[in-house]
């Protein structure tokens, strides 16, 4: 008759790992991160069309462009949205009058000045939105080195599981008595030998009288 029990070599109960659950400051982190990333791309975008008109709109001005072409037109009029906070900061000076359609060049210093404070917008912009990567990856980082831990332990768990020793007991019957003899074996190895067999650790039964 015989009781096996599983237990490591320190002869304590291996407990499983537990798997890390998802930190709620920490997603919810990601997610406004994430979500004030996309923010700022959108306005980044928004900046980048803005400096392109002011550009075009600044040489179109300097080269005395046609007014009533389509195109001159469309950036003449995403040019006046644009620079609708920076009008009247600084006096055009006009350069003359063009050959050939007899249009005014003129150096509008005020659209410079908006393409240096656009840039600026544009720049701060793009550092917050590298701040926001940097910040979602190391969220990320964070959750993936929990993962790769948890697992670690899962594999060490079920490496010591392969490894442990069993404590088994063996009750000999013999003319003198009962004899109950604990023993731990490790894993895999041979059998605990059979009550026919002496158990190491007991007295073997005395030989019969004739």
């Amino acid at each position: 008759m015989s009781d096996t029990t599983a237990t490591d070599p320190y002869g304590t109960t291996a407990v499983p790992p537990q798997e890390p659950e998802p930190h709620y400051m920490r997603s919810t982190g990601r997610v406004a991160a994430l979500a004030a990333r996309f923010i700022g791309y959108l306005a980044y975008i928004y900046i980048m069309f803005v400096e392109v008109i002011l550009f075009l709109g600044f040489f179109l001005l300097l080269f005395g462009a046609n007014p009533s072409s389509g195109f001159v037109e469309w950036a003449y009029r995403n040019l006046d949205r644009a620079m609708k906070p920076f009008r009247g900061i600084f006096t055009p000076i006009e350069l003359g009058t063009t050959s050939g359609n007899q249009i005014e060049s003129i150096f509008d210093t005020s659209v410079l000045f908006a393409m240096i404070i656009y840039g600026i917008i544009g720049l701060l912009i793009h550092s917050l939105i590298q701040w926001l990567t940097y910040k979602v990856r190391t969220i990320e980082r964070q959750e993936k080195n929990e993962h790769a831990a948890f697992e670690a332990e899962r594999i060490r768990q079920e490496m010591l599981r392969s490894g442990m020793a069993a404590t088994t007991t063996v009750t000999s019957s013999t003319p003198a008595g009962t004899t109950s003899t604990t023993a731990a074996i490790p894993a895999h190895s041979p059998a605990p030998a059979s009550a026919a067999e002496p158990v190491p650790g007991t007295i073997p039964p005395p030989p019969p009288k004739v």
